[in-house]
């Protein structure tokens, strides 16, 4: 399988055409940003450590009965992935307050919640990905009520099935986006990352946020906190 042409370049990744018209490579980049691209920085060996943490996440998830794009890792950076066409969602899943759910509705950051909370958003950096519910994802045609169904499924079995693996590794799994595609025979699966970058990862005992959040809000030692992330779950 060969690699051709660039597809597209985002935020934190580059996306290349093969010669099998069924897959696609994805190069992680060590480009970080935030608050809709407003705020732009590097974090050294990022791109490297998000390839990594999420194969293995989604290898995980495979075996638990999530379907996912992932094919197979190239390099420390770049991975084989199914072709899909991206359903324009951004899935949020929160289990404690933190960040603009906090904000949005005046609670302390980490305040536990009675359950599981799920957010739907469109993918429009423009607009700066407005939150939208079900009867909007139906009237646009991003995803029918069946398929919005099922992705919600997904997000909370993924929940579950991280939160209880992160615990044992002494990480908080506080809130994560997902977001999910359709392959050319219309399966839904996992798509785009699961990382550092897109999920919030508090320590369970010093409640030090391992995540984003870092660059975000300048807090410092950002590599160091991708870091732990990768030595936690892959003991490197």
């Amino acid at each position: 399988m060969q690699k051709l042409q660039q597809l597209y370049e985002g935020k934190a990744k580059k996306v290349f055409a093969t010669s099998d018209p069924e897959k696609y490579i994805v190069d992680y980049k060590d480009d970080a940003t935030a608050f809709d691209g407003q705020k732009k920085g590097t974090i050294l060996g990022k791109g490297a450590i998000n390839n990594q943490v999420t194969n293995h996440l989604m290898k995980l998830l495979e075996i638990e009965g999530i379907p996912t794009h992932y094919v197979e890792q190239l390099s420390d950076t770049e991975t084989v992935v199914k072709k899909v066409t991206i359903i324009p969602l951004e899935v949020i899943v929160r289990n404690i307050a933190a960040g603009s759910l906090a904000k949005r509705l005046g609670l302390e950051e980490g305040t536990v919640m009675k359950k599981t909370v799920l957010e739907y958003c469109f993918k429009n950096d423009a607009l700066g990905d407005p939150m939208v519910n079900e009867y909007h994802i139906d009237a646009m045609g991003w995803a029918t009520p069946n398929e919005l169904k099922l992705i919600a499924q997904y997000a909370l079995k993924i929940n579950d099935y991280l939160r209880t693996y992160l615990k044992d590794l002494n990480i908080e799994l506080i809130d994560f986006k997902l977001e999910f595609g359709k392959t050319s025979d219309g399966t839904i699966v996992l798509a785009d990352e699961i990382s550092p970058d897109t999920c919030r990862f508090w320590d369970s005992v010093t409640k030090e946020k391992l995540d984003k959040d870092r660059f975000r809000r300048d807090l410092g030692n950002v590599e160091d906190a991708y870091q732990e992330i990768m030595k936690r779950l892959l003991g490197k």
